[in-house]
């Protein structure tokens, strides 16, 4: 986004790196669109000044971001690199916004998420494909049989971080007057423990009804088996608190 430093953008200007490149290609073309197509195409009122600053802006942060990448490159990832990439991805960013922000390439993140084996968070539309068909692969340093009460963890069905509730063990089942009986042993049928989770999805409640709420804590229940949930406590050596 232009602006970081002088140019503040209205909800409704299109002051986007993408749009402003075209705007400046445009304007360098052999047949070049006047100041006032530029300002129109970045939904701007018609202010020369104000067009020039914006570019001017933009080149500039563009030229330190190129600085920045040239001086990184062929350095190997530091330690707080890779942190910074994986919470970034379970965030939900995704690796061309965390190239942005670290000064690297999108293959230098790829290549981090990767070997480190953070498990892959789809976009909605990539989730929903999987979701129909088969669930994500989990990376190897993620699978595990078991997991404890109170384990953040990683589901692949929920395409989010979640907490471990409980086991759904048959003992547990036959315990509760709600379910029917008799109940599924899970190892049995699936060849995998059966748990409850609770997918956490963090909103700020700042400014909501509820400010004295937790929004870290706003989520919904869901269950999955062992395989299909992913350890993420190899993480914990990278500093990286989920």
């Amino acid at each position: 986004m232009a602006g970081s430093r002088g140019v503040k953008a209205k909800a409704h200007e299109k002051l986007d790196s993408a749009t402003i490149n075209k705007v400046i290609a445009l304007l360098g073309s052999d047949e070049p669109i006047t100041k006032k197509e530029a300002c129109e195409i970045l939904n701007i009122r018609y202010n020369t000044t104000r067009l020039q600053r914006i570019i001017d802006e933009h080149n500039e942060v563009w030229e330190y971001k190129e600085k920045r990448k040239s001086q990184n490159k062929g350095k190997g990832a530091t330690r707080d690199e890779i942190k910074t990439v994986i919470e970034y991805y379970l965030d939900g960013d995704n690796i061309s916004e965390i190239a942005t922000r670290i000064y690297r390439s999108n293959a230098f993140v790829k290549a981090i998420i990767q070997r480190i084996g953070v498990p892959q968070k789809l976009s909605k539309e990539e989730h929903s494909k999987c979701y129909r068909h088969k669930y994500q692969m989990l990376p190897e340093d993620c699978v595990r049989e078991e997991f404890a009460v109170g384990e953040k963890v990683w589901s692949v069905k929920d395409n989010a971080i979640a907490e471990i509730k409980r086991e759904m063990t048959v003992e547990y089942m036959n315990s509760c007057a709600g379910y029917m009986k008799p109940p599924v042993n899970y190892e049995e049928k699936y060849g995998a423990k059966g748990y409850a989770l609770y997918v956490l999805t963090p909103v700020d409640l700042s400014n909501s009804l509820f400010p004295w709420m937790d929004g870290n804590r706003v989520g919904y229940h869901s269950f999955a088996l062992a395989y299909d949930i992913g350890s993420l406590k190899h993480l914990e050596q990278y500093g990286v608190t989920v």
